[in-house]
């Protein structure tokens, strides 16, 4: 597994710097900031490797160029992407060697239609998924459909209770104040909250978090639990015919939560 180091950025992302004890150099995940990622270089003293990028969004793009010409390292991306800066482009089922590491590539849209993960198969798995899923939460749609998301939020469901999820954005407290709205009485959202605020307290992140919490907390990964659905219809008033029913009022209520 990688050592995962987070390089907050702007005010609320985080740019994922991964490293190995057993080599040399750096890969980071979205830089949207160049200056961020050469400060860590220049700290660490290590090289940078390569980028990985989820989608095409400035605040994951805008430091790509100037690291490009500054390094001349490739950029791995989504195979679709509008962002014209990526050397080696990636659709669903390829594999990467990076660092000796071998990562899994899955489309994932729904909050862009380039969106994809990076997934390390593990005895600790870890996933790097940009704005899909977050702590408590999942993107906003504006290139994808609920349906997609949906998808992409059951993808995640196939992958070990035990995988660490980076995530871009410390968005951990507001999700979860939407997430107890629609789940007043889950005792495990409002323990979440605690640590949440306690670690950010410290000025710590809140991330990574894991598949294990998020089927316990996250309404997006929950969509298919009575709680969940009763909320839903309360909410709009309508009755709940699926899950992606389900699904699709409680994305539209947290845009406005």
């Amino acid at each position: 597994m990688f050592t995962v180091t987070p390089l907050p950025a702007f005010s609320d992302n985080y740019i994922w710097m991964l490293t190995k004890s057993n080599a040399s150099g750096m890969i980071v995940v979205d830089p949207g900031d160049a200056d961020v990622v050469i400060k860590a270089i220049d700290t660490y003293q290590q090289p940078l490797k390569a980028i990985l990028l989820t989608h095409h969004h400035p605040d994951h793009t805008g430091g790509v160029k100037e690291l490009v010409d500054r390094y001349n390292i490739p950029v791995y991306g989504p195979k679709n992407s509008p962002f014209t800066g990526i050397s080696y482009p990636l659709g669903d089922s390829d594999q990467i060697d990076i660092l000796g590491e071998q990562l899994i590539i899955k489309e994932i849209p729904g909050h862009t239609l380039d969106h994809i993960s990076y997934y390390l198969k593990a005895s600790q798995p870890q996933i790097f998924c940009g704005d899909t899923l977050f702590l408590a939460g999942c993107g906003r749609l504006f290139e994808g459909t609920p349906e997609q998301m949906l998808q992409s939020m059951s993808y995640f469901k196939t992958l070990p209770a035990n995988t660490a999820v980076y995530c871009t954005h410390e968005y951990s407290l507001a999700n979860l104040n939407f997430a107890q709205a629609v789940e007043p009485n889950n005792p495990d959202i409002q323990a979440t909250i605690e640590q949440c605020k306690a670690l950010r307290a410290q000025n710590l992140p809140t991330l990574p978090t894991r598949l294990s919490q998020e089927l316990t907390i996250n309404p997006f990964m929950r969509s298919q639990c009575e709680d969940v659905r009763k909320a839903a219809e309360m909410h709009t008033g309508k009755a709940m015919m699926s899950e992606l029913e389900t699904f699709t009022a409680i994305r539209e209520w947290k845009n406005v939560f």
